[in-house]
């Protein structure tokens, strides 16, 4: 059934027909800085379209069965595969990361699809008697509004599609004006599977994330992107009472003891800091390492990262690609300016190097103080501080002190030593000797500005309901 798909035109997909605008933009393609393919600039009366669409394919499509949806995910999760290499390389172009990483995306994106649609939604019987049953039903909410940000443009956008999908609601898509294309080919070769208005996707600028937040025909938002443009999503939705899921930034600390074995830390902790160049909510982005440990750590650390291959992401063997834009870009030059102007000492680089693309190889920061930008700020970029720490109270503290809170990790040899660390922290998601560990199973959110609500897991699928409370009986009672 499966088509090939032209990766060489980006259109609209409203009502499974293929549209543009009168106006159109473009993305750049980090590593060189050039132009990629012109997309739609969409309109109210573009998104107006995909509304009505959506309201009409809801109607039917939240009539059929779990089981039929999971096959018809299923069906679509398999083209995925199909098509992954040409996806790949489509979101190496417009998002920067290296070829082998955009790959493990599309993996991890048809895996998701499968394992969100694997989970069992029951109704719940509250009560039971001969004459009356009380059930707990979750029912579809109708429109969901699903608003992608550009680091991880394809699982991201998955994630929501296939969660909203599940539930038995219709999705329209709107992605990062810098990452438009993967998602509009996404939902181009959801028309071969889904039927007309149930997966739309619209290219637009600016303007139209606040068009689809402000709907009355869109009925829930799930929005992933930053701490201060999620309270502007969160208040545009109060005007329609529209339910709502943030998944925000982070600045997530990892915790190192005394005990671990370096060798095998370090690898993990070097990769799990820099990973898509940094530019991941749930990163390590402020490393405290205990001061037993500590010289030996940084040196080895430095070693690590140091050999990382930095370049554009289509050439092999490159780690860390550009980061993802222009504005990202000055946003970390202005970060880096303070390494020099708050007598910061450097590890690792330090600077940024002129270059076609929006490069930035790797920095580590020796034990910055905690009131420095670069332990206090989300840098998005490959920015590393490295900080000591000698008792456990102080670097819990530590740990739970910025308003973020999405993930934290405890890297300990004496496991009941980790785990009495990790009750204490402060995030949506807390792990021992690991970190960023994801599954499609697991429900995934954050605590305080972090965000509102979990995507994934059962959890993360009932945001897509509504709680409905049958209260059933079988005889009209005498007064």
């Amino acid at each position: 059934m499966t088509t090939t798909l032209d990766f060489t035109t980006f259109k609209n997909v409203i009502d499974n027909e293929l549209t543009t605008t009168a106006t159109t933009h473009h993305g750049i393609n980090p590593a060189t800085s050039q132009p990629n393919p012109e997309v739609p600039v969409s309109t109210q009366a573009d998104l107006n379209r995909a509304v009505d669409g959506a309201r009409k394919a809801f109607k039917s499509w939240s009539k059929t069965s779990f089981a039929e949806r999971r096959a018809t995910l299923n069906a679509y999760a398999d083209a995925i595969d199909a098509n992954a290499e040409v996806f790949s390389k489509t979101l190496t172009m417009e998002q920067g990361k290296s070829l082998a990483q955009s790959q493990a995306e599309l993996g991890m994106a048809s895996s998701w699809i499968r394992g969100l649609s694997a989970i069992e939604i029951k109704d719940t019987i509250l009560e039971e008697t001969e004459d009356r049953k009380i059930i707990q039903r979750h029912v579809p909410m109708g429109v969901a509004g699903a608003i992608i940000p550009w680091n991880f443009p394809v699982l991201l956008a998955i994630g929501k599609v296939a969660s909203a999908l599940y539930t038995g609601n219709a999705v329209i898509v709107k992605p990062s004006p810098f990452t438009p294309y993967t998602a509009l080919k996404l939902a181009e070769l959801g028309t071969q599977f889904f039927p007309p208005g149930l997966f739309q996707c619209l290219s637009g600028d600016d303007r139209l994330g606040p068009m689809i937040t402000e709907h009355p025909g869109i009925d829930k938002i799930s929005f992933t992107g930053s701490c201060a443009t999620g309270k502007r999503v969160m208040a545009d939705c109060a005007k329609t009472l529209k339910r709502v899921t943030l998944e925000l930034g982070g600045n997530d600390p990892a915790i190192i003891c005394e005990d671990v074995d370096i060798d095998a830390v370090i690898p993990q902790v070097g990769i799990l800091s820099y990973l898509c160049s940094s530019q991941i909510c749930m990163m390590i982005k402020r490393l405290y390492v205990h001061e037993k440990i500590y010289d030996e750590f940084l040196e080895k650390l430095v070693a690590f990262v140091k050999a990382f291959k930095v370049g554009d992401g289509t050439e092999p063997d490159v780690f860390i690609g550009p980061v993802q834009n222009k504005m990202q870009f000055e946003k970390a030059k202005e970060l880096f300016s303070t390494i020099k102007a708050d007598n910061l000492k450097t590890a690792l680089g330090g600077s940024i190097e002129d270059s076609a693309g929006y490069f930035i190889h790797p920095t580590i920061i020796d034990n910055p103080p905690e009131s420095s930008r670069v332990v206090q700020e989300e840098p998005f970029a490959p920015i590393l501080p490295v900080l000591k720490w000698s008792d456990d109270d102080d670097v819990i503290s530590k740990a739970n002190a910025l308003e973020t809170g999405l993930g934290s990790s405890v890297w300990c040899a004496d496991f009941d030593r980790a785990t009495r660390i990790a009750d204490q922290l402060q995030s949506g998601s807390v792990w021992v000797n690991n970190h960023f560990a994801v599954a499609p199973g697991i429900p995934f959110g954050g605590h305080k500005q972090s965000g509102l609500g979990v995507e994934w897991g059962l959890s993360g699928l009932l945001s897509y309901c509504n709680s409905q409370t049958q209260w059933l009986k079988r005889t009209v009672s005498k007064v």
